[in-house]
């Protein structure tokens, strides 16, 4: 694994895929300052290579992706500080969501606050089997905020409201049956459904996929007539890169 900073450790595969982890922050992988901008970094630094085809984030261990941010350096802030610190988790959430590639999150054990926040932020959520999922804010005397503004999209908004204003745990099949999650695996077969789900981004244009990226993050936040013309332009342009032609002919091919 090379590491890009001290809180990033890249691996790379021909293939394009590229798996992040998010390094020495503790068995939780509880996110401070320091932790905080080291894996935004990271992330923005892998965000200029037009090579790589879908980015893996996990842990360094097996009991989270991301815990949750650090309570202990929150305990210490003032309003000025909260300001700042919130802002840089802010602003790694929004790298992966602004990522180009297809971003996976490897979620095992728990998932928590500022976690929950980046995982919603990510595009493919692939959880463990007893995974398990909390905002739990209000108890410590602050407001989910930042990219919680995507639970309700992704659960709606009673879910979102229950999650956020109850401090609840919920398991993986909860998380599942409401749509936090796209996968619940098998014990021991994480891995594997991650391999399932980069096997599937494989087998689609890489500059479509980027295209339809783009394209969903702004339909999540134009109104729906914005939403459907923009898409017009995209669409034509599609047909710059060559991609179209190709893998439609390709497609003609094998049905003859």
């Amino acid at each position: 694994m090379h590491m890009l900073n001290p809180h990033c450790g890249v691996e790379r595969e021909p293939r394009g895929i590229v798996r992040l982890t998010i390094c020495n922050a503790g068995s939780l992988n509880i996110l401070n300052s320091a932790a905080i901008k080291g894996v935004r970094e990271g992330i923005e630094v892998l965000a200029t290579e037009r090579a790589i085809r879908a980015l893996v984030i996990a842990g360094q261990s097996e009991k989270s992706m991301i815990g949750g941010a650090d309570i202990k350096e929150m305990a210490t802030l003032d309003q000025a500080s909260a300001e700042k610190f919130i802002s840089g988790l802010r602003d790694l959430c929004e790298a992966a969501r602004a990522f180009p590639a297809p971003v996976i999150a490897r979620i095992p054990g728990w998932c928590l606050g500022g976690g929950l926040e980046f995982a919603a932020a990510c595009d493919f959520r692939i959880a463990s089997h007893d995974s398990k999922y909390a905002m739990p804010e209000v108890r410590v005397g602050i407001p989910s905020v930042i990219h919680a503004a995507l639970l309700p999209r992704l659960i709606g908004w009673g879910r979102a409201r229950w999650l956020i204003m109850t401090a609840a745990t919920i398991d993986a099949p909860t998380a599942l049956n409401w749509g936090l999650v796209d996968v619940v695996a098998a014990e021991g077969a994480l891995d594997a459904e991650v391999e399932k789900t980069i096997e599937a981004i494989l087998e689609c244009g890489p500059e479509a996929m980027r295209s339809q990226k783009a394209l969903l993050k702004q339909w999540e936040e134009l109104p729906l007539k914005e939403s459907v013309n923009l898409s017009v332009g995209v669409f034509g342009e599609a047909y710059l890169t060559g991609e179209p032609q190709r893998l439609m002919q390709g497609f003609i091919n094998r049905k003859r």
